[in-house]
């Protein structure tokens, strides 16, 4: 690894470290965010020439803290804001930056960016920002929306936990519990956009995936007793494993059943599946680690023929009493489908028809495609692919769709052909 991309991984560790500090200390999140922001920059600068300094996150601490000093002289209240910041030494010895340094306030930050006074996507995004070390550039190109645009919604969503009294603190009981799924939500969220990105010419976003899978280490590590946490990550990392495999040489998508499984890494699979060990009836038992529990079947399978289709099955009998949805409704129908035949998987997709929150997917076409290209009703099945080809914003889903699609349209036999 090149010395420039070790300080760039240090910086965005340190980032939401350094932020949270000064959140806990001064409160006014949109200031400290862009002190923080000018306390990067000048290490992105300064760090490649003079070399990383012995307390890198003490460098930090200081030199946001003078931009804030900055930021609030000429006010009327300069003498009451500087005394707020005195313990940061615009000197420079940094006095009280050791005791800081060491205090680590991801936790704290990460439940600020998931307030309930936000929406979803300003969650998100100021996750991303804040916590994850990400440029306002960056998220914008994740979510595909104008930088402008995105610095817009992200100093309303710091904006709107100003006006709604948000103290940087971990919420309450029972409001924890609460906060805590939101997180999870979100990282979830930020995993999957990664992993399957929703529109542009790449498969995944290795960036983001790889940020969620960091975040949620740190989370677990903050939270080693939380099983859904574990569960989380053990799901990242069994479903990340695959990712070598996923695509051709020509970027194409390749199906899990016809993947090179010695290609899915197994130290991450090992890892995830050591989580799922420690974790699972140990506590109640959610969505994450069923999950997580499938992901761990798959993974586990020499070849895809050796799949245990029927614990696959009865693990989303549970996850859809404990968390019924459409999506698990979808990967229960295939499922089912594996294990009953594909006449069954397309009963239960019927369910879904009307369904306004699968309205706007690609999902429920395609898997009605692939379960009537199973069931041998070959033209149904291409026009299926065609529709969820047309709903789809990636270019490389896009390909492969209209791909089975055209595979379908030739003729399977000579008899065929004559016909």
């Amino acid at each position: 690894m090149s010395a420039g991309r070790r300080i760039e991984d240090l910086l965005r560790e340190l980032a939401q470290q350094v932020l949270g500090t000064l959140v806990r200390r001064h409160g006014q999140f949109d200031a400290c965010e862009d002190a923080v922001q000018e306390a990067l920059l000048a290490a992105a600068v300064r760090w490649p020439a003079e070399g990383v300094p012995d307390r890198p996150r003490a460098w930090l601490l200081t030199v946001a803290g003078r931009s804030l000093v900055d930021g609030w002289r000429g006010e009327s209240a300069r003498r009451r804001r500087e005394a707020r910041v005195a313990a940061l030494d615009p000197a420079g010895r940094q006095p009280a930056d050791a005791e800081a340094a060491e205090h680590d306030d991801t936790l704290v930050l990460l439940f600020l960016c998931c307030h309930p006074a936000l929406s979803p996507p300003s969650q998100l995004a100021l996750t991303l920002r804040a916590v994850g070390g990400l440029t306002t550039a960056q998220v914008a190109s994740a979510f595909l929306v104008p930088e402008a645009a995105m610095a817009k919604r992200v100093t309303r969503a710091k904006q709107r936990i100003r006006s709604a009294g948000a103290r940087f603190e971990l919420p309450p009981q029972p409001a924890w519990s609460e906060r805590l799924g939101v997180v999870l939500h979100v990282l979830y969220l930020v995993f999957n956009e990664g992993y399957t990105a929703s529109s542009g010419p790449e498969l995944n976003r290795a960036d983001l995936t790889a940020e969620a899978v960091r975040l949620t280490r740190l989370l677990h590590r903050l939270l080693p007793g939380e099983g859904e946490v574990a569960g989380l990550l053990a799901l990242m990392l069994l479903t990340d494993a695959r990712r070598a495999a996923r695509t051709d040489a020509d970027g194409s998508i390749v199906p899990l059943a016809e993947q090179r499984r010695e290609l899915w890494d197994a130290a991450a699979i090992a890892e995830g599946q050591a989580l799922l060990t420690r974790t699972l009836g140990r506590g109640p038992v959610g969505p994450y680690q069923l999950q997580a529990a499938v992901a761990a079947v798959h993974d586990e399978a020499l070849t895809a023929e050796e799949t245990d289709w029927p614990q696959i099955l009865a693990l989303y009998d549970v996850l859809t009493q404990v968390a019924p949805g459409p999506l698990v409704t979808l990967s229960r129908a295939v499922a089912l489908a594996m294990v009953h035949g594909p006449w069954a998987g397309l009963a239960l997709l019927g369910t879904l028809d009307g369904d306004q929150r699968t309205a706007n997917t690609h999902r429920v076409d395609a898997v009605r495609a692939h379960l009537l290209e199973r069931a041998g009703d070959r033209a149904a099945a291409r026009e299926y692919y065609l529709r969820a080809a047309r709903k789809t914003a990636s270019l490389p889903e896009q390909r492969y769709l209209a791909l089975r699609a055209a595979r379908l349209g030739q003729p399977s036999s000579p008899a065929d052909a004559a016909d």
